[in-house]
């Protein structure tokens, strides 16, 4: 199977600040440009931090409201700082958390929900900025129509990793959730087909009702199990 990475759904041509870029020239580049965010980078595009529309936001929010209402808005020092702050990298929130071209989307996802933030800046092995990951990006992976999802589980698991016959398991994929039906000879190969099949981009989540032997073990035991009772119930009577 080959699974998207990062590389694959980044935005490569990406839009940055230096650190002296002014406040309105940060605000003109999220109009002008259809974006809610800016990393800022150094003279050799090492990523600095980012700016985003939240932190242009917060630091009007600590500006003194015309009206005269007050917030509570005192006591915090990186608060005080924001509110004089004027440039990128003032306004910035650092360090960057990055990610590099090869992360699989499950890393890049795992870094933004672990960080609690929306993008990742991505760079090379020299630390440089290449591109960017958004979660709108790595969500679009479950935009995969359900036939390619199933081709890909017919072909690439069942046929060619696991080596089965084509009438051994039924795939059935409905908005990216996958129904696995048929038999195994293997006890232990359901929870391989299960967690493969769950592995595949665009995949939702995976039920199964696959049987396998020893399920005709427990079949073929049930009654056996009632009839031991009875007889060892009718050995006691004689004594």
């Amino acid at each position: 199977m080959q699974h998207r990475t990062v590389s694959d759904v980044m935005t490569h041509g990406v839009v940055t600040a230096r650190p002296g870029t002014p406040f309105k020239e940060i605000a003109e580049l999220f109009e002008r440009n259809d974006i809610t965010a800016v990393p800022v980078v150094d003279e050799r595009d090492h990523p600095l931090g980012i700016v985003s529309e939240a932190d242009l936001l917060r630091k009007q929010a600590h500006l003194p409201d015309p009206q005269g209402h007050t917030g509570n808005l005192r006591g915090q020092p990186h608060d005080s700082a924001l509110t004089d702050a004027e440039t990128a990298d003032g306004l910035m929130t650092s360090p960057a958390v990055c990610a590099r071209p090869e992360w699989s989307i499950v890393e890049a996802a795992r870094t933004m929900d672990r960080e609690k933030i929306k993008r990742l800046p991505v760079v090379d092995e020299a630390g440089r900025l290449t591109g960017i990951v958004s979660r709108s990006d790595l969500l679009r992976l479950f935009l995969r129509h359900d036939t390619a999802i199933r081709e890909e589980i017919n072909r690439d698991i069942l046929d060619r990793t696991l080596h089965l016959s084509p009438s051994a398991v039924r795939v059935t994929v409905n908005d990216g959730v996958v129904t696995l039906t048929g038999r195994v000879e293997q006890n232990d190969l359901v929870p391989v087909i299960e967690r493969l099949c769950a592995s595949v981009d665009g995949v939702v989540s995976v039920h199964q009702s696959i049987e396998h032997p020893l399920d005709d073990i427990g079949t073929r035991q049930r009654p056996g199990v009632s009839g031991s009772l009875g007889s060892h119930g009718s050995h006691g009577s004689h004594g």
